[in-house]
């Protein structure tokens, strides 16, 4: 929680409030997006990937293909394959079934085995909802008091033994812009819970049921997008079957795991209406939910930059989009707001269980299973983020390749999935014939296991040399004044270069700080593999 209260300390106070009715949904959608933000990062890209407002931006071709797979998994991960008719239809493991005619747009027919699901909102509501109910109810007090309650809407008007003698009535699913709480629940009145709770005990169980209630909602919103979008025959006809799949990735993988998840938190809850724990639920259910995630998240950015081009260039496609996004299931819900949700669920997951977990009594048995809970959300926040990094990294080393030019040299393969860029930059060689010395412009490529030498034309690069870094690499300082160089230089040593010969270059960078960049980063010790731009560097 402490990513999205940090953020959300930053807005100005007086914009949130007063805001007019033309104006509220941006700003509760502006709002939405700062605690979406994950904490600890899934990679800035993604950031922009899962903004709302993306849509417009000039055609950009389509990089290497998407991947759907990742290191450790059992199976690989492919897109779903097409349905070969017009009529959807998803079956689900446990009784959840969803069918579509194409026939009849207005009609998106949802079954739903799952308690809540069919009369919840839509995620993406549901959110704007929480927020918006939020706002009101603490509008005039402390604003750090909304990133707490903001996971958990209603929490601020539970009522507890010591301060009234009988407890609210009960509110429908929608009333009041809300959603049904674990105090309104049925069972919860006639079982007189709230008479004999304290208020902490009353906000951990609601803690634990907005868990359930907002998986609820974001199971409705994976099935419009499944059946509606994805399951349009419309839609399908009107792009490449592999662009196709591209674009709606293993949503159905999603869908299916998130019912499955839904079910069972269900489970507990019918078992018992005063839940013990849920972290335990969220670990046996870890191993799926990584399955599931990390390759969509992975393939977000292919599916954006699709996207962005299908807008641009392919009219029957906006056409057809366009139609759907405009059926009553859509709820005037556009297709991009639907294809973000995995990215925004997954982080918030971990925002509900450490919520869950400040409210855990810290003696009690559940702490532990929660705080597992956490951390494994988090490692797949983790892996997402790094093979988000992997990915980008090799659209890289795929554009650089197509600039090379290894004419002068034995060439390379320079794609490898170990290898990434770690800096790039432009020095001088100054190059000594007697008393007169001449300068040369190299720029500098390093990479985490290569260190290119290339000149620098109009579109491409023209190799001189390379070396194996850090084995065959080194460097050193040397007397500018003596030898009568330029300030700032040092000597880069090649002990078996391109040709297995020893080579000796002497660079001279603009700045002294830029220098010692470089001396750091080509050094043995240096070791940092973050992206600068050292020409940059004053």
């Amino acid at each position: 929680m402490s990513a999205a209260s940090d953020e959300l300390n930053g807005l100005e106070t007086g914009r949130l409030w007063g805001i007019t009715k033309q104006q509220d949904d941006q700003k509760c959608e502006d709002l939405l997006e700062a605690l979406y933000s994950p904490a600890g990062g899934i990679a800035a890209a993604l950031r922009s990937v899962a903004s709302w407002n993306t849509w417009n931006h000039s055609p950009a071709a389509l990089s290497p293909g998407p991947r759907f797979t990742f290191p450790g998994q059992d199976e690989p991960q492919n897109v779903p394959p097409p349905m070969a008719s017009p009529y959807a239809e998803v079956p689900g493991k446990r009784g959840y079934e969803i069918s579509l005619k194409e026939s009849d747009k207005d009609v998106t027919e949802i079954t739903s085995a799952s308690k809540y699901c069919q009369s919840s909102p839509l995620y993406q509501e549901y959110c704007l909802q929480s927020v918006q109910a939020e706002m009101q109810r603490i509008q005039g007090s402390d604003l750090s008091a909304l990133a707490v309650a903001i996971s958990l809407p209603g929490l601020l008007k539970c009522h507890s033994a010591t301060t009234t003698s009988s407890p609210p009535a009960p509110r429908s699913f929608h009333q009041e812009k809300g959603s049904l709480l674990w105090q309104d629940l049925p069972e919860v009145r006639e079982q007189g819970l709230l008479m004999r709770l304290g208020r902490k005990e009353i906000k951990l169980q609601e803690a634990m049921f907005e868990l359930i209630r907002s998986e609820a909602s974001y199971l409705k919103s994976l099935t419009v997008v499944v059946t509606h979008f994805r399951g349009s025959q419309t839609l399908r006809l009107s792009l490449p079957t592999v662009e196709h799949h591209f674009l709606f990735s293993n949503l159905l993988d999603v869908q299916r795991m998130s019912e499955r998840f839904l079910l069972d938190l269900e489970a507990r809850l019918g078992q018992n209406v005063m839940m013990k724990q849920i972290g335990d639920l969220v670990l046996q259910h870890h191993a799926a939910l990584r399955r599931v995630y990390v390759p969509y998240i992975t393939n977000m950015m292919y599916q954006e930059t699709l996207l962005k081009r299908l807008m641009q260039e392919n009219r029957g496609f906006v056409q057809a989009l366009k139609k759907l996004e405009q059926d009553p299931a859509c709820q005037r819900q556009n297709l991009k707001s639907f294809l973000v949700l995995p990215f925004q669920r997954i982080t918030r997951l971990r925002i509900v269980l450490e919520n869950i977990l400040k409210l855990t009594p810290l003696e009690s048995d559940p702490v532990t299973l929660t705080k597992e809970a956490i951390m494994a959300v988090h490692q797949i926040l983790k892996e997402c983020d790094d093979s988000v990094q992997r990915m980008k990294q090799t659209e890289k080393l795929v554009a650089l390749e197509k600039q090379l030019d290894f004419k002068s040299v034995k060439s390379l393969p320079l794609i490898s999935h170990r290898r990434h860029l770690v800096q790039e930059g432009c020095l001088r060689q100054v190059l000594m014939k007697g008393l007169l010395s001449k300068v040369l412009n190299i720029h500098l490529h390093l990479f985490n296991d290569l260190l290119l030498l290339s000149l620098r034309g109009v579109s491409r690069f023209h190799v001189l040399d390379y070396a194996r870094f850090p084995a065959h690499v080194s460097v050193g300082q040397v007397k500018t004044k003596l030898h009568g160089l330029p300030q700032h230089c040092f000597q880069l040593h090649f002990s078996k270069n391109h040709s297995n010969l020893p080579a000796d270059f002497v660079l001279a960078a603009n700045a002294g700080s830029e220098r010692d960049v470089w001396i750091g980063l080509l050094s043995p010790q240096g070791g940092d593999t973050t992206i600068k731009d050292a020409g940059q560097t004053s």
